[in-house]
């Protein structure tokens, strides 16, 4: 029976890169691997196959022999030219892609299972941003077991080495030509057993509580800002190190300032007559007290006055940012009869007054002109 070309075995182009090579190898593999099909002597034949076909098309050399020669290139003892088929490399290869999902999670010394990482959301104001601040977070998480205190055994006796693998914590199997390594499932991988299991958590040495933790915010934190209290995320299985916790923060919106990194920004309504007459008014700063701004005659709506150190803290550095406040000029609303005839009294006496508007319309005027000529 003809080999099937090895590009349609794993159903790429003849001009695949190498990513696109190992993915479809990969998805093949996990397909027809012995494991996932046990006792299938066509899978176990496809895996071949695939494996075969990923180990030469991997190698450039070999590849190019491949593309010149076909199967022929490999024939005779299974080499061309001195380049033999290794399918043990390729096995190498790919292992942990393979069956790193089969292993579990990472493990300590020992064969020990650390806590998982846990994360915890925390939604704080601009002001605590500022000056930062220590609070309490409630966490629901896995703690060790008081009752056995984390060993898992109920009379607290040391665990046994597990007889299904002999306290290696893994499990060899030929496949064909294979040897296949894959974690013990009766012990998980630790390699040892607990004969008479706790009644509280079930021999796993912990159980599920929640537990209150102080954090500190520093000062100057930033949206997003990610906080690492290291061995505060679950106990480990067993007296297997603790994961940690991660706080992630996220500022609340201000009702009267924005930040833009340490520049505090304030948009202040400013009435027409203190625009156009000059005054001073003051504005909240972030620190809770007051600033003085003094506005002077013929103000512009947009216009920014800037207020050195009265910004945010940095989160790493010394000094504040600053503060802008930007006038927005607030045009007179439910004017009263008199009020009205003032207005028109101003605008009637009023001359050059508006020289921004003035020049616009007069832009505007030669324009029109412009256009029809």
């Amino acid at each position: 029976m003809a080999k099937q070309d090895y590009y349609q075995t794993l159903g790429v182009e003849r001009g695949a890169d190498a990513a696109a090579l190992k993915s479809a190898y990969r998805k093949m593999a996990m397909k027809y691997h012995p494991d996932r099909n046990p006792g299938d002597a066509d899978a176990e034949r496809r895996f071949k196959e695939v494996s075969e076909a990923y180990e030469v098309l991997k190698d450039d050399q070999k590849r190019a022999a491949y593309d010149q020669y076909g199967h022929a290139a490999f024939d005779g003892a299974g080499q061309a030219g001195g380049a033999g088929v290794d399918f043990s490399s390729t096995f190498a290869d790919m292992f942990d892609d393979l069956f790193g999902e089969l292993g579990g999670r990472s493990r300590g010394r020992g064969g020990q299972r650390r806590g998982g990482d846990l994360r915890y959301n925390l939604e704080i104001s601009l002001e605590d941003a500022f000056k930062g601040k220590q609070t309490k977070v409630r966490v629901p998480t896995a703690v060790v077991c008081e009752s056995c205190t984390g060993s898992g055994s109920a009379d607290g006796a040391q665990p046994s080495a597990c007889p299904t693998c002999g306290g290696t914590g893994k499990l060899r199997a030929q496949q064909g030509f294979f040897t296949i390594e894959r974690t013990c499932a009766t012990c998980g991988g630790a390699g040892r057993v607990i004969r008479d299991p706790c009644r509280s958590c079930g021999g796993s040495g912990r159980v599920q509580r929640d537990k209150t933790l102080q954090v500190q915010i520093p000062p100057g934190v930033e949206d997003g800002t990610r906080i690492r209290l290291s061995g505060e995320g679950e106990a480990g299985l067993r007296g297997a190190p603790p994961g940690d916790l991660y706080i992630f923060l996220a500022v609340k919106p201000h009702r009267v300032f924005q930040r833009e990194g340490v520049t505090i920004l304030c948009r202040v309504p400013i009435p027409m007559t203190t625009a156009a007459l000059g005054g001073a008014i003051e504005v909240p700063t972030i620190d809770g007290a007051r600033a003085r701004v003094t506005i002077p005659a013929g103000t512009q709506s947009g216009h920014q006055f800037r207020l050195k150190g009265k910004g945010m803290v940095p989160m790493r550095g010394q000094g504040r940012g600053d503060m802008i406040v930007q006038a927005t000029i607030e045009t007179p609303v439910n004017l009263s009869a008199k009020q009205k005839e003032l207005l028109k009294e101003f605008d009637k006496a009023g001359k050059h007054t508006s020289p921004e508007s003035e020049g616009f319309f007069a832009k505007v005027k030669d324009l029109w002109n412009d256009l029809r000529e």
